[in-house]
């Protein structure tokens, strides 16, 4: 078989996958927050919270459309690129996939128009059932898709019978050992995702004019969610980093940069891995630190790459996509706590942070979107070179396409995205620019 069909179509695949990843990240969390912005225009009778809701909605609405649009090209390519796979595995697969598309049409597409359009058309009342219906049916049609992805990864509750798998307990499929973390893994990113996107924007709005009553509504709400989820990284993250180490050792010796199986490993916090020496070049670790995410055998050794000859994952892309999804964790708790510290007995408004200040918020503005990104690059690159973990390999399931056709596939993919990305992009500042007409209250209630 080509391995350079192989590399393309894994490279295609994870260009697509990332590109789904980001904008489902941003609409999932940006849903709740809506949520959020209604009731307290409710309860309030507030016109910020309204106005809040107004402009934000309009960047969700953006975030949905292309996470339908990035969720085709996925769907494509696992019938064309990994023709083989849902032979494999259809009868799992199949009906994870088919109540996520339920959820989606069930849940939310049959809500979503009444909370783009119908806000002067409903009652306040049914149009806040409204958000709260898109945000719960976005929350679980998320869900049935990392349950496949989940179960791709750590996979039980069925068994491989003469290649094909047969379920035999749909609550372990469902609910298989890494779901869990997957989900607070996602949820926690989304949050960080969409809440440096808002204050991103709203520092851009106040370097160039006075802010509204709804963009500081809008800050404060996202300064406080970034705060608790810059907190939750440490838990989410060792819980995850520890189920890894304990299902995919293999996975977990990568991130590691754990080459050559022995006692407790150094901890390293940057270098390069070298695959062909089997080592790690101009490194810098942490003495004997290194063990609580590693596999550990029956003997007590920690279980290191030499251990996976020939079914290594590719290990400088697991090993830098883990630490560059860490530094950006990192600088978001900071960034999150002191804006917070600064702020706090000046009504977490961001007009009173200094203009240089305003500026890094600025610079942060994608860096959740793409610490996100690097997230899913660990959990889908390092289950290369399997598609479904131990058990069924990429190279078993590709399917009968060119190296060339791949190629192109991926230079058209890439080109589309970088142009979706542009436009985004170029329509998130336009909006910011201009913000929305500041809304008055009206007897009592909320137009």
């Amino acid at each position: 078989m080509d391995i350079s069909t192989l590399s393309l179509a894994r490279a295609q695949f994870v260009a697509s996958l990332s590109f789904l990843a980001l904008f489902l990240a941003v609409s999932l969390a940006l849903a709740w927050v809506l949520l959020f912005f209604k009731i307290r225009a409710r309860w309030s009778g507030h016109g910020g919270w309204t106005a809040a809701y107004r402009f934000w909605v309009r960047i969700f609405a953006l975030a949905f459309v292309l996470t339908l649009a990035a969720s085709v090209p996925v769907l494509i390519q696992i019938g064309s690129l990994w023709a083989g796979l849902m032979d494999k595995i259809g009868n799992v697969a199949g009906p994870l996939l088919g109540y996520g598309i339920l959820s989606v049409f069930i849940l939310k597409s049959c809500f979503l128009g009444v909370m783009l359009f119908g806000q002067r058309r409903v009652s306040d009342g049914a149009h806040t059932l409204a958000v709260l219906m898109v945000a719960v049916g976005q929350l679980v049609a998320v869900f049935w898709v990392l349950a496949l992805q989940s179960w791709m990864q750590t996979p039980d509750g069925a068994l491989l019978v003469d290649g094909r798998y047969q379920v035999y307990d749909w609550t372990a499929v469902v609910l298989n050992p890494s779901v869990g973390w997957r989900m607070a893994t996602v949820a926690v990113g989304a949050a960080l995702a969409a809440s440096f996107l808002m204050m991103g924007v709203t520092a851009l709005q106040a370097l160039r004019r006075p802010l509204g009553d709804g963009e500081r509504s809008a800050f404060r709400t996202a300064l406080v969610v970034a705060v608790v989820a810059a907190l939750m990284q440490l838990p989410v993250a060792t819980g995850a980093g520890q189920m890894v180490a304990k299902l995919q050792p293999a996975k977990a010796a990568a991130a590691a940069g754990f080459w050559e199986s022995g006692a407790e490993p150094s901890l390293v916090l940057f270098g390069w891995p070298d695959a062909r020496n089997h080592t790690n070049v101009a490194d810098l670790t942490l003495r004997n630190m290194g063990g609580m995410w590693l596999h550990r055998n029956p003997d007590g050794t920690y279980q290191g790459l030499d251990k996976y000859s020939g079914m290594l994952p590719p290990v400088a892309l697991t090993f830098w996509s883990l630490r560059v999804a860490a530094a950006l964790g990192l600088l978001m708790l900071a960034v999150a706590c002191v804006t917070f510290l600064w702020t706090f007995r000046r009504g977490l408004d961001p007009s009173t942070l200094p203009r240089w200040w305003q500026r890094v918020m600025c610079g942060m503005m994608f860096s959740g979107g793409i610490a996100v990104v690097a997230g899913w690059w660990v959990s889908i690159i390092g289950l290369q070179p399997f598609a479904v973990n131990g058990t069924i390999t990429q190279s078993e399931v590709l399917g009968s396409v060119s190296s060339s056709t791949v190629l192109y596939g991926l230079a058209g993919y890439g080109v589309l995205y970088a142009l979706l990305l542009a436009a985004f992009a170029g329509m998130l500042f336009h909006a910011a620019r201009y913000g929305v007409v500041p809304v008055r209250k009206l007897g009592g209630g909320t137009p």
